[in-house]
């Protein structure tokens, strides 16, 4: 998709324009552009698309055999619950530390604001935009799996996304979708060096997430990398700028909002009992998880931060651009290193996509009889898995 969209990328990240590179009618190009790219992008979203349908059918399959309502297991389950609250009634003045301003505002503002140009009440609202915004992760996923290698692995790294073991939570009313839509773009725009884009995709994510924190620093750091390196050039530094304003602003709201500049700190550690204690709580669980007969989704959860950490390992060996290291990192270390929470690890990883890409790069060399095999059988395992945690699982996924 890098070359589709008209830009070399040099190793600085400066984008140029090749030479021989057609001239292009300023209201022609961008309508061009999105054909192109949707025409590159169609088998990821096809594939991310097929796989999550299955999981949605087999969930609500399962789910009419329960008598427990589709709707209300992907549209009111958990945060999804708290999120829908926000965006019909907004906010509370912290009354009790369990407030919901603990949650970001990107989202159910979303919800506030398209539901009345619908015909959905708020819940489908919430749904079809986490599934709009699921779409445009794919998207993303694939745009950065085809700019740094090519076609197949970009088609790939979307659907491993969709066939993760809690992808349930893509399609559902949460938040992960659309952060992991904001920031694989704003990745995306870091490594073709578009910073305008980086930036405000940056400050979107931070109002959308808390873990932005994992992308905030990226961006920033890219950015004065490139206006270092490239003096006097204001773009990189609109996005140095840009990048943390969405976190900050809504921290800062909420501070004001409680009269502590700590409110939301406050919020979180006393409130809702998450904290950084360096990791010491995961490895707590980790022990008592491998130490004892436990249901099936804390085995997973450890399977899944084990599988990080090698993946992560991975990375570095296949030399993975710095910005989606740093990126997947930080991912790592704000999930391992928060307390509370333990069942809801293997979740807070979904935008951890940059760890996919080496299993996306080894399925791209399979053979398409094996690689069909293989994706069949994880197709079924995250559709039993989905269905396992909304109704077999009594906590948030």
């Amino acid at each position: 998709m890098g070359s589709d969209m008209g830009v070399i990328v040099d190793r600085d990240g400066r984008g140029e324009r090749p030479s021989d590179a057609p001239e292009v009618s300023a209201d022609t190009r961008p309508v061009a552009r999105l054909r192109r790219a949707l025409a590159a992008a169609w088998p990821a979203l096809a594939g991310y698309a097929a796989v999550r349908a299955i999981g949605l059918v087999t969930l609500a399959v399962w789910g009419d055999a329960r008598d427990a309502r589709f709707g209300r297991l992907i549209g009111i389950r958990a945060d999804a619950g708290w999120y829908l609250a926000i965006a019909e009634h907004g906010y509370d003045r912290a009354e009790s530390l369990q407030s919901n301003m603990a949650f970001f505002p990107l989202y159910p503002l979303l919800v506030r604001f398209a539901e009345p140009l619908s015909p959905l009440q708020y819940r489908n609202t919430a749904i079809v935009l986490a599934w709009l915004a699921s779409l445009a992760a794919a998207w993303g996923l694939f745009a950065i799996g085809n700019h740094l290698h090519d076609r197949r692995t970009g088609i790939l790294l979307a659907v491993l996304w969709g066939l993760l073991p809690h992808a349930i939570v893509e399609s559902m009313a949460y938040t992960e979708s659309l952060f992991t839509a904001l920031a694989a773009w704003s990745l995306y725009a870091v490594l073709t060096g578009r910073w305008l884009t980086a930036g405000t995709l940056c400050l979107l994510a931070g109002a959308t997430r808390p873990t932005a924190t994992s992308l905030i620093p990226v961006v920033g750091l890219a950015a004065l990398i490139a206006l270092v390196r490239r003096r006097g050039t204001w773009r990189p530094a609109l996005a140095l700028f840009l990048a943390p304003l969405g976190w900050l602003g809504y921290v800062a709201w909420v501070g004001w909002r409680t009269g502590r500049v700590d409110g939301w700190f406050q919020i979180q550690t006393q409130g809702w009992r998450s904290t950084f204690d360096g990791g010491a709580g995961t490895l707590e669980y980790t022990g008592m998880t491998l130490d004892q007969p436990v249901k099936l989704q804390w085995y997973l959860i450890v399977a899944v931060l084990a599988a990080s950490l090698i993946l992560l390992a991975l990375s570095i060996v296949d030399r993975q651009p710095w910005p989606l290291l740093a990126y997947s990192a930080m991912m790592l270390v704000t999930t391992i290193g928060a307390s509370g929470y333990f069942n809801s690890k293997a979740r807070f990883l979904l935008p951890a996509f940059a760890l996919l890409l080496p299993v996306a790069r080894g399925l791209a060399a399979a053979a398409t009889a094996r690689l069909m095999i293989i994706l069949v059988g994880m197709t079924a395992f995250s559709a039993y898995f989905g269905g396992y945690l909304l109704l077999v699982w009594e906590y948030s996924p």
